[in-house]
């Protein structure tokens, strides 16, 4: 006798966003069977004359043995799953016990259904407008060992991910260490949002980040899904941009922003992995795009919330900012200067600077810096040549009294280069600062770890070009 099959996905649980396909084949069926608690779901839209089978929890091959054996009577038999039945579903099992030819005279067909993560996406917005990947941390059919490459490939391949099964009673760590191993590869401040209990009337949305969620806020009645390096939230959505604004950004953006903004995407893919604040992550991306050099990950140093602070400070209108060589001048963006009617001065060419150096037995970059000191303490001091300027302010930082809105010490060179990044953290206290760890550094990387601090407002965009 030929019987069939059909395998159908009832959607995330409303009855509205089952398709009409499904429920038709759900009225007209001889039997329908599936796990216990999705047929208690469905009961009212099963006709009273169709024969029902309903097994438990790890029941998938007892359902589908008895699916079988009614369709090799000649009839035509559903078989349920939630979403849809090809993701981590019922039609797998199905198609593949339909393959080992134990049934020549079934005949198998799959009704696709509206997977939880489509109905959790649209409820979010648009985060998965892009290449994306789904990853159930179930392994109680798959090795933990296989679900770890795959969440490794998935974040350093910059997958948006949808996360299934994440969490249950017994199954509590896995979650823990997806958010470990993602972190290693993506920013903390990746959007991440979770739907529980999606298209249900006890619907819930959380709008977090990858390094804020609470892995043990989530069950097996969540989907979470975590964005990539471009998705952003807009109020209370959450969009992976699709490319086409950024099309047309390029097209009316100038040349220089356009190359800048994408030199800075580039730098992001290539960067390695920490757990840097947005801030810090931004100057070290300004430091790399000023040198090509991705050492400078490992050479930056900051005093926490530096540079969040000194963007408020300047942005805020009116502040100073000392230098020790007029190049460091020369790299700051003149636009954001005017903006915020920042002051910018150099004391090189003071001419009370030639005598002060002369009497005092020191450099006029010394000298330069211990004059700034008195008539500007509330400035962001930046040194970007001379060693013996950055001396001189961690002596001052050293004696007390002295608090500037923040020093950033990078001269470069071989003489007392090194030592005058060491005085100035152990003498900063409670002024931020940012160094430039070792012999490296130049005007160059001072004045643009100052340009990311007026830019950070930009960062979340990538677009760092707006003042080029």
């Amino acid at each position: 006798m030929n019987g069939t099959i059909t395998v159908v996905g009832l959607g995330p649980g409303s009855d509205s966003m089952m398709t009409p396909q499904v429920l038709d084949a759900i009225r007209t069926a001889d039997a329908v069977v599936g796990y216990t608690g999705y047929m208690k779901s469905i009961a009212h839209l099963i006709p009273d004359s169709v024969q029902t089978v309903a097994t438990g929890m790890t029941g998938e091959m007892q359902r589908a043995e008895e699916a079988f054996a009614l369709a090799a009577e000649g009839r035509h038999v559903v078989v349920v799953s939630s979403g849809d039945a090809g993701i981590y579903g019922m039609a797998p099992l199905i198609v593949e016990l339909h393959a080992s030819g134990r049934w020549p005279e079934v005949a198998v067909e799959v009704l696709p259904g509206i997977s939880a993560f489509q109905a959790a996406a649209a409820r979010l917005g648009a985060p998965v407008s892009h290449d994306f990947c789904a990853i159930s941390l179930s392994d109680l059919m798959t090795p933990w060992e296989v679900i770890e490459k795959r969440i490794e490939a998935a974040a350093s391949a910059d997958f948006v991910t949808a996360v299934y099964n994440p969490r249950s009673r017994d199954r509590y760590w896995q979650i823990h260490r997806f958010r470990e191993l993602f972190l290693r590869h993506r920013s903390p401040s990746t959007p991440v949002g979770i739907v529980r209990n999606v298209t249900r009337k006890d619907e819930s949305v959380v709008l977090t980040t990858l390094g804020e969620f609470d892995p043990d806020s989530l069950d097996m009645f969540t989907m979470m899904l975590v964005g990539n390096s471009t998705t952003f939230f807009s109020g209370e959505r959450m969009v992976t941009p699709r490319g086409y604004f950024s099309r047309e950004e390029r097209g009316l953006r100038p040349v220089g922003q356009s190359i800048m903004s994408s030199s800075f995407r580039a730098i992001a893919e290539l960067m390695k992995p920490d757990s840097r604040p947005t801030d810090e992550r931004w100057a070290v991306m300004h430091t790399i795009h000023t040198t090509a050099d991705f050492e400078m990950q490992e050479l930056f140093h900051a005093t926490p919330g530096a540079i969040q602070r000194w963007h408020e400070a300047l942005t805020a209108g009116g502040a100073t900012i000392i230098t020790d060589v007029t190049m460091v001048q020369s790299g700051l963006r003149k636009a954001a200067l005017e903006r915020y009617g920042v002051t910018v001065r150099c004391y090189l060419h003071d001419e009370r600077v030639t005598e002060l150096a002369k009497s005092a037995g020191i450099t006029r970059s010394q000298a330069g810096m211990r004059l700034a000191a008195k008539e500007h303490p509330d400035a962001l001091f930046v040194v970007g040549n001379a060693p013996t300027a950055l001396l001189e302010l961690a002596s001052l930082l050293h004696r007390g009294g002295f608090a500037p809105m923040g020093v950033i010490g990078a001269p470069v060179g071989f003489v007392n280069v090194v030592e005058s990044k060491h005085r100035l953290k152990a003498a900063a206290g409670a002024t931020p600062i940012a160094v430039i760890e070792g012999r490296k550094g130049g005007s160059a990387i001072a004045a643009t770890i100052v340009n990311a601090a007026f830019s950070l407002d930009e960062a979340e965009a990538m677009n760092p070009g707006r003042d080029v």
